[in-house]
């Protein structure tokens, strides 16, 4: 029973998503940005390096990033200026798009940028080597500890997508309603202007007696 339980959670576990790690190019003097979609009160977590393009040499000095984490309102969590590498944390002080933009110099020539970035959120951003050295459990209770934050992770998700999903139901109805409103205004005016030619004609015809 115990097993069957165990084999379950380690499928939801695997099942969820851990990170969001990716290699990219990109062309001084361009910006590229990638946005992720994280709820309240998630813990966060992210590096980023220039991959050396001629490994056992220092990067050239054309080789520099700028980098910037804001959120969906804007607000800053993370700024860095010319730099070959870095890594930002922090748990989210509200919910929807962040987004990380990295932004390669001008430079003549232009060059091309290889870029490392990886970002993770939620469960898949705590450091468990370190709660398992703090906490001195072995490897079944840790084990254990990691999937049930997987699985409190999981509920608050759905949770999460069932209120962005409740907010979606709003705006559609509240697009719709609009829409109707803006229909009947539509063929209000277009049978006032009918009828306003309607009552042009009229008297046109009147004024030259063919009626």
């Amino acid at each position: 029973m115990i097993r069957s339980w165990l084999s379950v959670l380690v499928a939801i576990a695997v099942l969820l998503p851990a990170s969001n790690a990716l290699r990219f190019d990109l062309s001084s003097g361009h910006t590229k940005c990638i946005a992720e979609d994280i709820k309240s009160n998630a813990m966060t977590v992210g590096k980023y390096s220039i991959v050396n393009p001629n490994e056992g040499h220092p990067l050239p000095e054309s080789h520099k990033l700028t980098v910037r984490v804001t959120s969906a309102y804007g607000n800053s969590y993370h700024n860095a200026e010319k730099v070959e590498s870095g890594q930002f944390a922090f748990t989210t002080a509200e919910a929807g798009d962040y987004m990380a933009c990295f932004w390669a110099p001008e430079h003549k020539p232009e060059t091309t940028v290889s870029i490392e970035f990886e970002w993770k959120t939620g469960v898949a951003a705590k450091d468990w080597s370190n709660v398992a050295k703090k906490n001195q459990v072995d490897a079944m209770e840790l084990e254990l500890k990691r999937l049930q934050e997987t699985i409190s992770s999981i509920h608050d998700e759905m949770f999460y997508l069932r209120e962005r999903e409740e907010e979606m139901q709003d705006l559609n109805r509240a697009t719709n309603a609009n829409m109707a409103r803006l229909s009947f205004l539509s063929l209000v005016v277009c049978l006032s202007v009918a009828g306003l030619q309607l009552w042009h004609l009229k008297s046109f015809f009147e004024k030259k007696k063919l009626i």
